[in-house]
């Protein structure tokens, strides 16, 4: 487990971080210029925080009030960039033992043959690293990250400089590695659809504050609030008000339609107003009546990304505008490009709602 919580400015900016990174991969997840970066540099060691405490399985590597400050290479971490940053003057096989110095001969080949090997290099060893490709390089550079042995593996955004095919190997190869060692690592990215492949939990960082972290699927299914919502991609954001709440469900009016939540955030009483969020892949098109939830509504809009539609439908009476993503299969299925009319579904259990920001003040 990681841990840490600090303070650290620079110039204007400030960054207020507290994270728990358990073994597997935790993605620090945001816009350009939220953090992302600066916070993988202090716990790296490379930038040294203002104030807090940064630690590993309780052995703390830094800790300000103690004056503790652990120099980056006695850490114990593994870290790799956008660019792999080799040393062109050596071969592949050397550039992976380069942090095995103190391994004997074999230990450095057998550690270096197994990583080159499941990196998919083997064959490579001795080849100059001018020679390599962007995804045989960026490989490289995690073989070498790895090698030490090192339980924490720091990633900023390493695979953004590669096409599609090479990222989502490499992001597989990384899931299995950090299930495998039980490795620690934190990575860094503001793609989505990365973040949502790799995290196991998921960190949302915006303008040097910590949104929201979670286990992956918690974040993106019940943000805290509509910024968070935001950042994670969800378009279907209307605002609304509490008309009751019991134990396990809360009913709201938007737009002069009725609905029924099982999720929220917060303490929503009636009379409150609110925000309510439903992901597009998760609003249902049915044939037929559903039995909670029923909004009529058509398509006034569509786009096709081709493996996926996105829908745009205006309610028939009452209710608000949504957006459905719809995979290509079911949109053929249902017939959907000739009929424009449907009744959507909006399942209580994946209607979230949000408390609403506060008024600005005048």
């Amino acid at each position: 487990m990681l841990e840490a919580r600090f303070r650290l400015e620079r110039g204007a900016f400030e960054l207020d971080i507290e994270l728990e990174a358990p073994p597997g991969v935790t993605v620090l997840f945001g816009p350009s210029g939220s953090g992302k970066s600066l916070t993988l540099r202090a716990i790296a060691g490379i930038v040294e925080p203002d104030a807090g405490r940064i630690a590993v399985d309780g052995a703390a590597v830094f800790d300000r009030a103690a004056g503790i400050s652990v120099p980056p290479h006695r850490r114990g971490f593994g870290y790799a960039g956008q660019r792999p940053a080799l040393f062109p003057h050596l071969t592949v096989r050397q550039n992976v033992a380069f942090g095995l110095r103190d391994h004997s001969r074999a230990d450095k080949d057998a550690v270096t043959s197994a990583l080159l090997a499941r990196f998919g290099l083997a064959g490579f060893e001795q080849r100059r690293v001018g020679s390599l490709s962007g995804g045989q390089a960026q490989r490289v550079a995690l073989a070498r990250a790895l090698a030490p042995g090192h339980r924490v593996l720091l990633l900023d955004e390493p695979f953004s400089a590669l096409d599609e095919a090479l990222r989502q190997d490499l992001r597989v190869l990384l899931n299995d590695l950090a299930r495998e060692r039980e490795l620690v690592i934190i990575f860094v990215t503001h793609d989505l659809r990365e973040a949502h492949l790799l995290a196991d939990q998921l960190a949302v960082l915006d303008g040097g504050r910590m949104l929201q972290a979670g286990p992956r699927d918690a974040v993106f299914r019940a943000p805290l609030n509509r910024r968070v919502a935001g950042l994670l991609g969800a378009v279907n954001v209307f605002p609304a008000t509490v008309i009751r709440r019991d134990e396990s469900t809360l009913v709201f009016t938007t737009a002069g339609w009725e609905g029924l939540a099982a999720s929220w955030s917060g303490d929503p009483g009636p009379g409150q107003t609110v925000d309510v969020m439903i992901r597009p892949e998760r609003v249902v098109m049915r044939r037929g009546t559903p039995t909670v939830n029923a909004l009529p509504a058509r398509i006034v809009r569509e786009f096709d990304y081709g493996n996926s539609r996105i829908l745009h439908f205006e309610p028939d009476t009452t209710g608000p505008r949504l957006v459905v993503e719809l995979a290509s299969r079911p949109y053929d299925v249902l017939d959907v490009r000739s009929r424009k009319s449907w009744t959507l579904e909006l399942p209580p259990e994946d209607l979230h709602v949000m408390p609403a920001p506060a008024p600005a003040a005048r």
